[in-house]
């Protein structure tokens, strides 16, 4: 999910920066530290989006450098469980296929691709169902669910499943939704009853 937070931090402006404007080269030093980092509870960081105040500059002993306090707004990605998500498959391995979710990847496990027994065809570069005969390949679109995510610094994994009602390749989905709607559209069959019926007779006697 993509979020814009605010952020205060102390960013210090190297002297390479002196001739910018203030505004510019505070924006600049702190897109050099923060974008691209992974962060625990922020995610990856995109960019530096605006930059809301800047305080005093201070000169410290030894250093040639400003150090200025800012508040400013960073756009981040953070992946959350249970998020239904759509990418791209960027790589297919015999243990699974990595998925290109927005800036960042994430992998489905073999186990994960579908509810059929898969196997992988290595000469080929794809996955296969055995009964449902449906294949995933490199370059394929899939809505997968995210179920597992681990952020440290610079790194991160992200576990996704392709298992689920409405989950898969965007065709095998197309393909499901048909069958429901066929599938709802067919007429009952109604069992039909034979009613056998007699008129009552009434016996009556000589008064």
């Amino acid at each position: 999910m993509y979020k814009i937070l605010e952020v205060e931090d102390k960013i210090r402006v190297v002297p390479a920066k002196f001739s910018l404007e203030l505004n510019d080269a505070v924006k600049s030093s702190l897109s050099d530290k923060w974008e691209g980092i992974v962060d625990r509870s922020m995610g990856v960081v995109l960019a530096v989006v605006s930059l809301e105040d800047i305080g005093e500059g201070k000169i410290l002993p030894g250093d040639g450098a400003i150090h200025y306090p800012a508040k400013f707004k960073l756009m981040v990605y953070q992946p959350e469980i249970h998020e239904v998500v759509t990418g791209e498959v960027i790589d297919v391995t015999e243990f699974g296929a990595f998925v290109r979710i927005g800036p960042v990847d994430g992998m489905i496990h073999v186990s994960q691709l579908m509810s059929d027994f898969v196997t992988f065809d290595e000469k080929n570069g794809y996955f296969i169902g055995r009964e449902s005969k449906r294949k995933l390949n490199k370059g394929d679109t899939v809505v997968v669910r995210i179920v597992s995510v681990s952020m440290e610094k610079d790194q991160y994994k992200i576990g996704l499943t392709a298992r689920q009602a409405g989950l898969g390749e965007v065709n095998w989905i197309e393909e499901d939704k048909k069958r429901g709607k066929r599938a709802a559209a067919a007429p009952e069959k109604k069992e039909l009853k034979e009613v056998k019926g007699g008129k009552d007779k009434k016996k009556g006697g000589k008064r």
